[in-house]
């Protein structure tokens, strides 16, 4: 078997409702999928989706190979951008399609991608994760009911500027998943916009009222030494790194004991994913996969890993003209038994409808607030957040 070539698509998923964090939200909630197809020379296509950014500077590494050899060949295309460097977007491509090589492996051993890696359940813990910075508290009640009604015991919420309003809209999801259990674990994500002391006192003002299981991303991304003294400081754990690229990012944050949750973007891929799972296993810390929704490819890794926690469960729906083989039930993510990733993509469909789906617009939560951690108040005028 041999890559031939590849084909990219431009799907959209639409949230049905305003998503985005406490740097900026997206109104329309829709959002742009890049699907990126790798053809083989025996008729199969490989599904991965994510990022298409650098895909025609990366290809060469993996064009002719077989796709099957997933660990050597993603190595290859790191070592492809060596010189400008495997951060960011380009990291997103990279990743986009070593989903799409596990596809490809699993399609041709007829199995699906959680048993070819050596899972023994299909069933994934998740936790709901409404991305609802721009939702007044009847929608954010609502939602968490519909996620409630799926099982789910545990619930995450975008915040970071306001302690009464974080204090009452986690206290409002709570009510949500008591259905389910008499203590809900809750969590909440301040998306990088702290300094240090900043996060001691939110998180600590926030803990006087609920139990908080984690807070994420609290502080920048690289700041292991604050990580570290951050969580001595609070009850709570720290949950950081789906925004690192690249195992060697993580190194510092374990060396200082910085961290008790380890996080993947699963827009980075599987091996990816894999690859910190293990390190963070060796050092007896949890894993735990963010944003699945439109990537459900690392849902299957993470039923491979020994040291798996809960993975982020941001929607119920799936990006248009894509068919996922999967349900939402029990308070996580039950995988099908499809060969491969289990995505579907009507080609046709997605050719022949486009949407307004944008994320990178002036006021997206892509984009740090100038003022982000340089603030003495939490909700300072709208000059200072510019």
């Amino acid at each position: 078997m041999k890559i031939t070539g590849y084909r990219i698509l431009r799907s959209f998923h639409d949230w049905g409702r305003p998503v985005g964090d406490v740097n900026g939200y997206i109104e329309s909630g829709l959002t742009p999928v890049p699907v990126v197809l790798v053809d083989t020379d025996d008729g199969l296509t490989g599904v991965g989706m994510g990022s298409d950014h650098d895909i025609d500077r990366i290809f060469p590494a993996i064009e002719g190979e077989d796709p099957r050899s997933v660990s050597a060949l993603y190595d290859r295309m790191l070592a492809q951008v060596f010189k400008a460097g495997h951060s960011g977007a380009t990291f997103g491509g990279i990743g986009t399609l070593d989903m799409a090589l596990w596809d490809l492996k699993a399609k041709a051993a007829g199995e699906p991608l959680w048993r070819l890696l050596g899972g023994r359940d299909r069933f994934v813990a998740g936790y709901a994760s409404g991305l609802d910075i721009a939702l007044d508290d009847d929608r954010l009640a609502a939602w968490y009911a519909t996620m409630a009604a799926r099982g789910f015991t545990s619930g995450k919420l975008k915040g970071g500027r306001d302690i009464p309003a974080d204090i009452r809209r986690l206290g409002i999801i709570a009510d949500a998943l008591r259905v389910n259990t008499p203590n809900p674990a809750l969590m909440l994500d301040a998306n990088e916009s702290w300094n240090l002391k900043q996060a001691v006192r939110h998180v600590s003002a926030v803990e006087a009222v609920h139990d908080l299981t984690w807070i994420e991303e609290p502080l920048r991304r690289w700041d292991a030494g604050g990580h570290a003294r951050l969580t001595r400081s609070i009850r709570a754990a720290v949950a950081t790194g789906e925004n690192l690229t690249g195992l060697e990012q993580y190194g510092p944050l374990f060396d200082a004991g910085a961290v008790d949750v380890v996080q993947a973007g699963s827009v980075w891929g599987i091996t990816h994913f894999l690859r910190v799972a293990y390190a963070a296993h060796s050092r007896d810390l949890p894993m735990s996969p963010v944003g699945l929704t439109g990537n459900n490819a690392v849902a299957h890794a993470a039923a491979a890993i020994p040291n798996h926690l809960s993975a982020e469960v941001q929607d119920l729906g799936a990006p248009f003209g894509i068919t996922v083989d999967q349900e939402f039930a029990d308070g996580g993510i039950v995988l099908g038994d499809t060969p491969g990733a289990g995505v579907s993509i009507d080609e046709a469909a997605i050719q022949k409808r486009t949407a307004a789906a944008d994320w990178l617009v002036t006021e997206g939560p892509h984009v740090r607030p100038k003022r982000a951690g340089l603030q003495l108040v939490a909700d300072p005028p709208p000059a200072l957040l510019g």
